[in-house]
């Protein structure tokens, strides 16, 4: 291993004991993990997914296992609630923009203080390293993602705030690896040649993709405004770090982003039973209800957004549906899941529409190979609590905000009995 990766293992290791000096191992009632496979979901609220009757198996699932029925993303947009369930920070960030692939000579976030934001428009977002204070979330958003002027944008319930705080540059994944385990993000229509440099696929076609050198030209020409972006990096929240993007070895790069087909993916993973202990599984941007709008009406924007199900693409909440099946069928086909104590987590990022006074309520289901099952809790949880909970069932210290003191560990859905 590079000495700068075992600098950082043992910098996450002194930060999770500084914050976690009364909860060093936050474990309540959760038992030991031997895997968990997350699921993230895109963009729609708690009522939004709820008894839809586009979403069947998903609202049979929510029955069957068990149910987080108060529950909250932490802030907008989707890049910044994906690096809050993996590191429990926003790290300085409040927008999508790409990573500023391999630059060395920007500042983190966290340490110049100046947070990355979509309005007003910033760079790429420069490798997160480090230690340094990451931004605040205040309870309601008047600027940064407001599309209509006046509008008011609930980044939690609208009354909660969370103050910024000095926090580690680091990921679950950090702190597996340093713990002798193993993590990988699954990422839908990641190209084949992997994650690096990739802002954006189908599968196929990037936004590196010279399309001046295909030939012969078409009338109209092709462009990048053809790409149907169906991986996205603002889903990767991995890649954005900078020892995972310098990292050449297969405990913690760029390696560790696969797809979900091919030999070393998702599918193939669970035919062998052999899947690390986190798996972090990202849906394309179709399947995992977010939507695009260049990819036709079967995966267009919902027409209209008001936090309930009307005006829902009821195509785009059936791909969603016929996705997390798939998901959910194949992990429990695996002979991994089988073994141990195992759990599948259900989430949706954020509701990405909840102009006040629609929350910023989300879904999350729990279903584990052992224990309790149809349980409905309504103990209020965050980004933060999953990861919390993660780290319990791994027994790992707490990480950044996840050693807040008014973030709860999951144990009511994760219990052994």
């Amino acid at each position: 291993m590079k000495k700068s990766v075992i600098a950082l293992a043992l910098s996450t290791l002194l930060v999770g004991a500084a914050y976690a000096e009364e909860d060093a191992a936050p474990s309540g009632m959760v038992p030991q993990l031997d895997h968990v496979f997350l699921i993230m979901m895109e963009n729609h609220g708690y009522q939004q997914i709820l008894n839809n009757p586009n979403a069947p198996f998903i609202n049979k699932l929510a029955q069957s296992a068990n149910l987080a029925t108060n529950f909250y993303g932490i802030g907008h947009p989707s890049l910044t609630n994906y690096l809050e369930v993996v590191g429990g920070s926003n790290f300085g960030i409040q927008s999508d923009h790409s990573p500023d692939w391999h630059n060395a000579n920007c500042v983190p976030n966290l340490q110049s203080g100046v947070t990355n934001t979509d309005v007003p428009a910033t760079s790429n977002v420069c490798p997160i390293a480090g230690f340094g204070m990451d931004a605040a979330t205040p309870a309601v958003d008047t600027v940064n993602e407001i599309s209509n002027p006046g509008d008011v944008l609930i980044n939690i319930d609208g009354v909660e705030s969370i103050p910024a705080a000095y926090v580690s540059g680091s990921t679950i994944a950090d702190q597996l690896v340093t713990y002798g385990r193993d993590w990988k993000s699954y990422q839908e229509n990641l190209p084949a040649a992997g994650a690096d440099r990739v802002n954006y696929s189908d599968g196929v076609f990037t936004n590196n993709t010279d399309f001046a050198s295909i030939t012969p030209t078409l009338n109209p020409p092709l462009s990048q405004a053809n790409v149907v972006s169906l991986y996205a990096s603002k889903h990767n929240p991995f890649v954005y770090f900078r020892n995972v993007q310098e990292g050449d070895d297969n405990q913690n790069s760029l390696k560790n982003s696969v797809g979900f087909d091919g030999d070393n993916g998702l599918y193939a993973d669970l035919r062998t039973g052999k899947v690390p202990a986190f798996s972090f599984i990202a849906p394309n941007q179709c399947n995992d209800q977010h939507g695009r709008g260049n990819a036709g009406p079967l995966c267009g924007y919902d027409s209209i957004a008001d936090g309930g199900q009307a005006g829902l693409n009821p195509a785009l909440m059936i791909r969603g549906d016929q996705t997390v099946e798939k998901l959910v069928g194949a992990i429990k086909g695996s002979r991994a899941w089988k073994q141990g104590h195992n759990a599948i987590v259900v989430m949706w990022d954020e509701n990405d529409y909840s102009v006040k006074p629609i929350s910023n309520q989300v879904m999350v289901i729990v279903d584990t190979n052992y224990g309790v099952h149809g349980i409905k809790s309504n103990k209020r949880y965050n980004h933060f609590s999953v990861l919390k909970t993660m780290e319990a069932g791994f027994k790992l210290p707490c990480l950044n905000h996840a050693c807040d003191k008014n973030v709860a560990v999951m144990s009511d859905l994760f219990a052994n009995r």
